[in-house]
Parts: C-alpha cells; sequence; structure tokens
C-alpha cells in the first residue's frame, strides 16, 4: 500500500514538474531573445557612432583584400611583399588622381556657377508658370478690364502709389532671393572646405592601411587562424575567408570595370553631341553607378539639369538624359546579367532596404559600400550554412 500511494504522489507531483521545467524554458527563450534585441541594437550603434572609425577600416579591408592575390603571387616569384604593395598602391593612386586633376577645374566652374545656375532654373520655372497662369486668366480678361478701368479712374493716385509699392517689394524679394542664394553657396563652399582636410586625412589614412594590411596582413591572419582559441574549425575558416577574397573580388573588379566602360560610352557619346564638360558627367555616372537602381535614376536627374542649363527649356534638354539612359538599359539589361550571371544574385527589394540602411548609418560611403557588404554578408551565410532562409530571402528575384 505504502508503495502504491508513492507512485501515486509521484504521478501527482510529475505534471507540477514539468510545468514548472517548461516555464522557466519559456523564460529563458524570453530573456535569450531580448538579449539578441539589446546586443543588435547595440552593434547598430556602435557603428552609426563610430562611423569615422569603421568606414576607412571597411574600404581598405576591402581593397586589401582584392589586391592580396596579386601580392602574394609576386611573393612566389621572389619580389618581397613591402615592394609589390608600393608598386600595386601606385598603380591604384595613379589613374584616380590624374583624373581627379583634370575633373578639379571643371567642378570648380559648376561650384561657382551654382547659385547663378539655381537662380536662372527658378526664373525658367516661374515663366512657365506665368505662361500657365496666363492661359488660366484669358477667359475672365473681358470682364476684368471694366472694373480695372473704372478703378483707375476713381483711384488714379491709389494706384500710382500700389505701384510704387509693388515695385518696391519685387525689389525687396528680388535682392533676400539673391542674398539667400549667395549665402547658400556659401555656406556650402564654406562645408566644404572645413571637411576637406578631414577627407584627405582619411583617404591617407586609408591607403597607408591598405598598404600596411598587405605588407602584415596575411602574417596577422596565419596567426589568428593558428594560435587562437576561437577559431575551432580552422579548415572551415581558412575556405571561407579565400571564398569570400575570390568572390568579392570578381565581383567588385567586374561591377568596376563595367561602370568605368559605362563612364567612358557616356563621356564619348556627350563629347560627340557636343554636351559641356563630358568627361565630369561620364566620371559621376560610372560612380553613381555602383548604387544599384537609385544611381542610375540620380544620374538621369543631374543629367536633366545638365540639359536645361546648357540648351535652356527646349526638346534639346533631354538629350543628355536620354543618351545616359539608353546606354544604362543597355548595361542593366543586357551586359550585367550576362556577365555576373545568377552567382551573385541579390533580391531588389532587400538591396534598396539595405541601402536606405547604409546610408543612414554610413551616409554616401554607406550606399557605395552597401552591396559589396551585403555580397559579404551572403557568402559567409552560405558557408556557415546557419541559416539558410536567409540566403534564401537575400537571392529571391520574384
Amino acid at each position: 500500500m505504502t508503495y502504491k500511494n508513492d507512485e501515486a504522489t509521484e504521478a501527482q507531483e510529475q505534471p507540477a514538474k514539468w510545468q514548472e521545467q517548461s516555464g522557466i524554458t519559456l523564460r529563458e527563450a524570453r530573456q535569450t531573445k531580448l538579449l539578441k534585441v539589446f546586443l543588435l541594437m547595440s552593434v547598430i550603434y556602435t557603428l552609426y557612432l563610430a562611423k569615422t572609425l569603421f568606414i576607412p577600416l571597411v574600404f581598405s579591408a576591402f581593397v586589401a583584400l582584392l589586391l592580396s592575390p596579386l601580392v602574394t603571387l609576386a611573393r612566389k616569384i621572389y619580389i618581397p611583399r613591402t615592394i609589390s604593395a608600393f608598386v600595386l598602391i601606385g598603380l591604384v593612386v595613379a589613374p584616380f588622381s590624374f583624373l581627379g586633376v583634370q575633373l578639379v577645374k571643371p567642378a570648380e566652374r559648376w561650384m561657382d556657377a551654382l547659385p547663378m545656375l539655381s537662380a536662372k532654373f527658378s526664373d525658367h520655372i516661374e515663366e512657365i508658370s506665368e505662361k500657365f497662369e496666363k492661359g488660366q486668366t484669358d477667359a475672365q480678361l473681358n470682364g476684368e478690364e471694366a472694373n480695372k478701368k473704372a478703378a483707375e479712374e476713381t483711384s488714379f493716385f491709389s494706384s500710382w502709389f500700389e505701384d510704387e509699392e509693388a515695385k518696391v517689394a519685387e525689389e525687396e524679394k528680388e535682392s533676400v532671393v539673391t542674398g539667400q542664394l549667395k549665402q547658400g553657396s556659401a555656406q556650402a563652399f564654406l562645408s566644404v572646405l572645413s571637411n576637406a582636410p578631414f577627407l584627405f586625412a582619411q583617404v591617407f589614412g586609408s591607403i597607408i592601411l591598405i598598404l600596411f594590411l598587405l605588407i602584415y596582413g596575411q602574417a596577422l591572419f596565419k596567426v589568428f587562424i593558428q594560435d587562437f582559441p576561437a577559431v575551432t574549425n580552422k579548415r572551415r575558416t581558412i575556405v571561407l575567408v579565400s571564398q569570400i577574397q575570390k568572390r568579392l573580388s570578381s565581383y567588385i573588379v567586374t561591377i568596376s570595370m563595367i561602370n568605368g566602360l559605362l563612364g567612358i560610352c557616356t563621356a564619348i557619346a556627350f563629347s560627340f553631341l557636343g554636351v559641356e564638360d563630358a568627361l565630369l558627367w561620364g566620371a559621376l555616372v560610372g560612380l553613381l553607378n555602383f548604387v544599384p537602381y537609385l544611381g542610375g535614376l540620380f544620374s538621369c536627374t543631374i543629367l536633366l539639369m545638365v540639359g536645361v542649363v546648357q540648351y535652356g527649356l527646349v526638346s534639346a534638354a533631354f538629350l543628355p538624359s536620354t543618351i545616359f539612359l539608353c546606354i544604362n538599359i543597355l548595361e542593366s539589361q543586357f551586359l550585367t546579367p550576362s556577365i555576373l550571371g545568377k552567382s551573385l544574385r541579390l533580391n531588389p527589394l532587400v538591396i534598396i532596404v539595405w541601402l536606405a540602411i547604409m546610408g543612414w548609418l554610413w551616409g554616401v560611403v554607406g550606399v557605395l559600400l552597401a552591396v559589396p557588404v551585403l555580397v559579404c554578408i551572403k557568402i559567409i551565410l552560405e558557408h556557415l550554412d546557419v541559416s539558410p532562409h536567409w540566403v534564401k530571402l537575400l537571392e529571391t528575384d520574384g
């Protein structure tokens, strides 16, 4: 009887224990999710606050990852890493420096002419609006003429004073607009001038960091793989890094060549058509094309304004943007898909959302680095094989 009573007591206590254990498990699961959310928020907060540190690091890491195989190849033919690194940095920096020197004068000319161009553009807009309003008021002129004549006959002196006041108000308005344009251009110039030393310091620091990564990066990576206890699967880590290097380098080189070809074709077409500063616009559209989808839209908008400035409000103003749009359609719909294929396929909606996030975090440079970072994340998720649903989400083409 005692044995049966003990069994009955255990049977009654067992569900209570299970309920208690399940309650603890649910509470631990909620705490784990909450900690993950806090961790994600802290990472985003750190990336946002320390963007002046992370932007040069990420950019330098991508460039060093791209040039590292060439340094390794030169080492196999008994060329020291220091010499090959200096030569590669020179070969990379020299063309961009030459292009920058060629584009300084056109860019300065457009910056100086920006207030005048904005005023001219606003005058064109006012002219169009006046013509539109005139067309609307033509039907009411007959009735208003009689009222206007009667008012002029009864209040000659008051209308004279009103005309004088209108002239004074118009002159004051023009002076205010001109002053605002001059003040805005001066503020923009001072902002660019004040940020120039910091920008040059970041560029110079990135070049030095790339140089040291090319010289000493491989030795540090070997020590990290062999001696650090955090790396449990050494072979898998080496394969992962090599795959990131191979596929990301292939993507960056291919996209750079395609965008460079787009810029060259645009500059040649503009030169043939007589568009001013064709080299500047070719370099600009080639740079903006690193931003998928949005880069082409910004380029079309800028070139439309350029056409309005050069040709006026006529049909020829659409010529630069139309020419670029045709070249961009050929590049985006035929050339890029045939070269890249589906190995680095990414969902367009995911790209747009990721561009918005990176633009909020790191500004313009973040938008330019957004797609390489997303490709790197996709490669890591593929090789770790821990979140296949995320990889499928990134690759979905609709």
